[in-house]
């Protein structure tokens, strides 16, 4: 069996990684391309060296975020692999765009986090879900709920339940990351804030995220997106002096950093499972969710921009007293692998 596996961003290094080791150990050969719609150094290669991910057969250092320049490229390189399918993560551009190519080049399609709704169509990353699940052959969901999503609309392929891969990866790294990088700080002392979409980059939305950081109490420690650091700087966007800006981090170095935080504000979707699995209090500045779960148990707060809020819910935030299990056991990569052996005929 041969899978050609797609990836581009961030989330995406971090997910692929114990799935590529779960299809490794059983023998499934894998060929990954990097779109390079992420291509900076901690948010692109370092995975590759720290996560001990195989290195992409397919470098395409495209630099950009746009699904068409991405997908002929793309289906270039599947054709001339002739894989049994093409595996995609999650929302980005990149998973369209290997989703559209992989069509084009008429190899079926496996999409790993499949059934998440935010009920947002401003939200591109939602118009994406949605698209690459209407022509996926196999989706793999995290949860029942998400499988209910998907059989309400009548998607064609075939739906599986297996947990989330990013829960595989916190069972995997997180101790790892804790034991070999230390943090200058006190446990529990600090707020870490990412914010990187491409609607809370802009004005007006940024200078009010800014303005609640400002309000927060605690030392507020900001590894800074090189295109919100840019747009800081472009906006003339001054925040306060409690606030730390700092250089991205690899994903080792954050997970260390972020599980040891007392809160963690951010606009990313995975961080705010990631939040919940360290057992730190999550506030997020969108005005929806993809993982409602979170915040229907209480370990999330959506605050949209609102500076007041965002301040008044950092100073109150706190994790349930139970935590019940989301999205998995951390056996996910597993799951979907046996699926695969058990779906896809051996060459």
């Amino acid at each position: 069996m041969k899978v050609f596996t797609v990836v581009g961003n961030r989330p995406q290094f971090v997910k692929s990684g114990p799935l590529s080791a779960a299809l490794r150990d059983a023998g499934v050969e894998e060929v990954v391309l990097h779109t390079g719609q992420h291509w900076f150094h901690t948010l692109s290669q370092v995975f590759f060296d720290q996560l001990g991910l195989a290195e992409p057969r397919y470098r395409l250092d495209l630099h950009t975020s746009d699904v068409g320049s991405m997908e002929s490229p793309i289906a270039e390189r599947i054709r001339a692999e002739s894989p049994d399918l093409v595996l995609v993560y999650g929302d980005t551009s990149s998973t369209l765009a290997g989703a559209r190519a992989a069509g084009a080049a008429s190899i079926p399609v496996a999409h790993v986090e499949a059934g998440l709704r935010s009920g947002d169509l401003e939200m591109p990353e939602e118009r994406n879900r949605i698209e690459v699940d209407r022509i996926a052959w196999l989706l793999f969901a995290p949860d029942v709920r998400s499988q209910e999503i998907l059989e309400s609309e009548e998607v064609l392929g075939r739906i599986y339940v297996v947990g989330d891969v990013m829960a595989d990866a916190t069972r995997i790294f997180a101790p790892v990351a804790r034991s070999h990088f230390g943090i200058p700080y006190e446990p529990r002392s600090y707020v870490v804030a990412t914010i990187h979409r491409k609607a809370n980059v802009e004005q007006p939305r940024l200078g009010r995220i800014a303005e609640g950081l400002g309000r927060i109490a605690e030392p507020v420690i900001f590894p800074a997106h090189p295109r919100t650091r840019a747009r800081l700087d472009e906006h003339g966007i001054r925040l306060g002096e409690n606030v730390r800006v700092i250089e991205p981090l690899s994903y080792l170095e954050f997970a260390a950093l972020a599980s040891q935080a007392r809160v963690i504000v951010t606009d990313s979707g995975g961080l705010q499972k990631e939040a919940y699995w360290y057992g730190v209090p999550c506030v997020t500045a969108r005005p929806s969710t993809e993982w409602v779960d979170t915040v229907a148990v209480g370990g999330n707060v959506l605050v949209d921009d609102d500076p007041e809020a965002l301040a008044a819910a950092v100073a109150n935030a706190q994790m349930p007293a139970s935590l019940p299990v989301l999205y998995g056991d951390g056996h996910a990569s597993e799951r979907i692998t046996q699926v695969l052996q058990a779906t896809i005929p051996a060459r």
